[in-house]
């Protein structure tokens, strides 16, 4: 990982000629060993909770889960999990669809399987499977795809996944979530561990800033409302969460006051936020790490077409596009998934 971190610096150096916004960083920031080294960067994703979450239920008596993953259990987080349950921890290597049926297979014997990889080759590419093995059948199984958005950074469009949402939210039978930090997957987690039929849960690489100081409120169809406003509201999944308070924090010096909810479940959606909202001052924005076209915001729109809502609708997230190559950081800045990039979109849906 290291030899390839080094290789891959002139990449960057090209992309970022190709219009990567840098703007103030330092050059330590800009080329951060960290952000590069998927290996070094394990020490660091400490927002990735799943493995102890999981370990944690499995000690206080849930004798019936299994963990699942194709060769990713330390970048996800669960090796923990198989080496305190190792006859309850199941690699089978660079197979993803082999596990979908596989851990569907489990379902149907009283075992509750819990699904941990990458976003990209759980969700697009295990799509098929999901559906027809899991979501069809209505299986108990619990499905988490980490490293979901742009957040694999230079690893490319191969491991990036700004789609999932879109695809995942037409399946029937599918409850579809997005813990934003590692107090939220733990709360996701214990509190739907009893939901009868599969979710699937959309997190981070484990590197996003903290948002909750404990377990939150959480259930399937609810939202958390973070910060009240009077100006405007922004629907916010995922990383996007912290990046919508930061934007707060900037537009309250400037006399706007922003109202943020973190949108957790996003299939079902909480319908009476967005009337809220629709209804208190109908400027809303949605917020998240994944193409504008079919995600978030999309359901959100749904709601107030379907019900005739007075209000208007600014998407943030990604272009309808593939993603530049570089460091997941400024990834975010470039394509405006910042606090700045956030405050930014807030005042032009505000100058309307």
């Amino acid at each position: 990982m290291t030899q390839s971190s080094k290789s891959a610096s002139p990449l960057m150096t090209r992309e970022i000629k190709a219009g990567l916004d840098l703007r103030e960083s330092t050059v330590t920031d800009a080329f951060d060993a960290a952000t590069w080294d998927m290996v070094v960067s394990l020490g660091l994703s400490q927002q990735l909770t799943t493995g102890k979450v999981l370990t944690d239920l499995a000690e206080a008596g849930r004798d019936d889960i299994v963990v699942c993953t194709a060769d990713l259990g330390r970048p996800t987080q669960v090796v923990d999990f198989g080496r305190r349950f190792p006859d309850r921890y199941f690699n089978f290597g660079i197979a993803e669809r082999n596990m979908i049926g596989a851990a569907a297979g489990l379902a149907t014997t009283g075992m509750l399987p819990v699904i941990s990889n990458y976003s990209f080759f759980l969700a697009l590419m295990g799509l098929e499977n999901i559906r027809n093995d899991i979501c069809y059948t209505n299986l108990n199984v619990r499905m988490i795809g980490t490293h979901s958005g742009i957040a694999m950074g230079f690893y490319g469009t191969s491991h990036h996944c700004c789609e999932d949402i879109g695809a995942l939210r037409t399946l029937a039978n599918l409850t579809l979530m997005a813990p934003c930090d590692g107090n939220a997957i733990r709360a996701a987690l214990t509190t739907t561990i009893d939901h009868q039929g599969p979710i699937y849960f959309r997190t981070g690489r484990g590197r996003e800033a903290q948002v909750y100081d404990s377990p939150p409120d959480w259930r399937i169809g609810g939202s958390n409302l973070l910060r009240e406003g009077k100006h405007a509201t922004v629907f916010a999944i995922g990383n996007l969460v912290k990046a919508s308070l930061d934007a707060a924090a900037i537009l309250a010096k400037e006399g706007v006051d922003l109202e943020v909810v973190d949108l957790y479940s996003i299939r079902p959606i909480d319908r009476d936020a967005v009337r809220r909202a629709a209804k208190m001052h109908g400027i809303i924005l949605s917020a998240e790490e994944h193409n504008v076209t079919g995600g978030l915001g999309a359901a959100i729109a749904e709601v107030i077409a379907g019900e005739g809502l007075a209000a208007r609708l600014t998407s943030i997230g990604m272009p309808d596009e593939y993603s530049l190559l570089g460091p997941p950081t400024h990834l975010y800045r470039h394509y405006g998934l910042d606090g700045e990039g956030v405050a930014a979109k807030v005042r032009s849906a505000l100058s309307v």
